[in-house]
């Protein structure tokens, strides 16, 4: 005999049932068609992280409808995620033989080539598929991609550059620009000028000069850059040379590796070396982690980390600068956003931080004082002018704790010009 307590205990009872069973069929996906198959495959490779179950699915689908592209092309990628590129071809070329035009079948395929290392036959699969979507922005950034990693760099700056005339705030192709900017010509030379006024610290008359040339050289390696700097420092003169690479390590990482000399100390550090990892991270973050080293009367090392993050038309980035020592570490921060408006050779920038960095040739003599009270503004401006001229302008002001009880200015002003040929 029902009564009322009954009823609703079996209502509840039968709700939460129904919620159960719901939940289930959202979860799987409606397994009786295709659509629901394709859509249980999704769910077993995104959220239960099981590619063996999503394949079943699949093929169950392609089993009821052999011609359904897109299950096939997902199938696709399920075996390239597991490294099955022989299986994963299978798929992709399959479904281009009945729709040549297919476009996400040839990103799929061209994916899978890129992780397999067969950079050939991704840009034969992408300049197939660019003859029906000549626009299309997912191609273009995947060809440079491919011109990269096979390092034809002027190819990729030209198939990066559609991209950005299309799209100025694609952050991907931004970063591939950015990546690629000093390879894309054999030769550049460039020449610099920065002034350094002191309000405090020395006599107005006291004021430093930095003139720098150089030569860069592309390799198969990556590119090399020879440097003389001459400077006046403390009423003195000076000349410093300086050997700089970029070598590539693999596609997406890259080295810097600095060297410097100079028998002028004290205008100059008698020696000056660096070495850092670049790296081209997923999602348009870019990240670097290095060392800088500075010799005066003693040693000075420096440890450096970046990250940075490209967002449309933008690049956001953070840097810290570590000096170990006897009394602890002197720690220097930074932060960047810089804007483009055209390629990775235009941009407008502004830093704001603490310390000196040792990057900053104009003051790095000013490393020594790093353990005073620092704070730098710096504004960045370079531009490019045809194809081949690049200015190069920017200003900062530092202000520097002197002793105890007084803070001085330090304004720089500089102007550089760079030719590529």
């Amino acid at each position: 005999m029902f009564t009322s307590s009954n009823i609703r205990y079996l209502l509840v009872g039968l709700l939460t049932l129904s919620v159960l069973w719901c939940t289930n069929v959202y979860a799987q996906g409606d397994t009786t068609t295709s659509d629901g198959l394709l859509k249980a495959a999704q769910y077993a490779a995104f959220k239960e992280h099981d590619n063996n179950k999503a394949k079943l699915y699949c093929i169950k689908a392609l089993g009821r409808t052999p011609d359904y592209a897109d299950v096939r092309i997902f199938l696709g990628r399920l075996y390239a995620w597991d490294k099955q590129y022989d299986s994963a071809r299978v798929c992709f070329e399959t479904v281009l033989a009945k729709q040549p035009g297919y476009e996400d079948a040839s990103i799929a395929f061209a994916d899978a080539a890129y992780w397999n290392n067969d950079y050939a036959l991704g840009l034969k699969i992408i300049d197939s598929a660019l003859k029906y979507h000549p626009a299309s922005v997912d191609l273009l950034i995947r060809k440079a991609k491919m011109l990269v990693a096979m390092r034809m760099y002027q190819s990729a700056d030209t198939a990066v550059n559609m991209v950005l005339f299309k799209n100025r705030s694609n952050s991907d192709a931004l970063a591939l620009a950015n990546m690629i900017k000093d390879n894309v010509t054999v030769n550049r030379i460039g020449i610099s000028y920065n002034y350094v006024h002191f309000d405090k610290s020395f006599p107005s008359s006291d004021a430093w000069h930095l003139v720098a040339f150089e030569y860069t050289r592309q390799t198969k390696a990556g590119p090399i850059t020879g440097r003389i700097n001459y400077a006046n420092r403390f009423k003195t003169n000076g000349v410093q040379y300086e050997l700089e690479a970029y070598p590539y390590i693999t596609k997406n990482i890259y080295a810097y590796v600095n060297a410097g000399y100079s028998n002028n100390v004290g205008v100059f550090p008698q020696w000056r070396g660096g070495f850092s990892l670049y790296a081209n991270l997923p999602k348009a973050f870019e990240g670097e982690l290095g060392w800088r080293y500075l010799y005066f009367s003693s040693s000075t090392n420096i440890v450096t980390a970046y990250l940075g993050k490209y967002y449309k038309s933008w690049l956001f980035g953070a840097r810290t600068y570590l000096i170990p020592g006897g009394a602890g570490i002197s720690q220097s921060y930074n932060a960047l956003a810089r804007y483009y408006f055209g390629g990775a050779n235009d941009y407008l920038g502004l830093t704001l931080g603490t310390g000196i960095s040792p990057d900053a040739r104009a003051i790095d003599q000013l490393i020594a004082t790093a353990n005073l009270k620092t704070y730098t503004a710096v504004i960045d401006f370079k531009h490019t002018i045809g194809p081949l001229n690049i200015i190069i302008l920017n200003a900062s002001i530092i202000n520097q704790q002197i002793n105890a009880g007084a803070k001085g200015n330090q304004v720089q002003l500089g102007i550089g010009y760079q030719r590529r040929f």
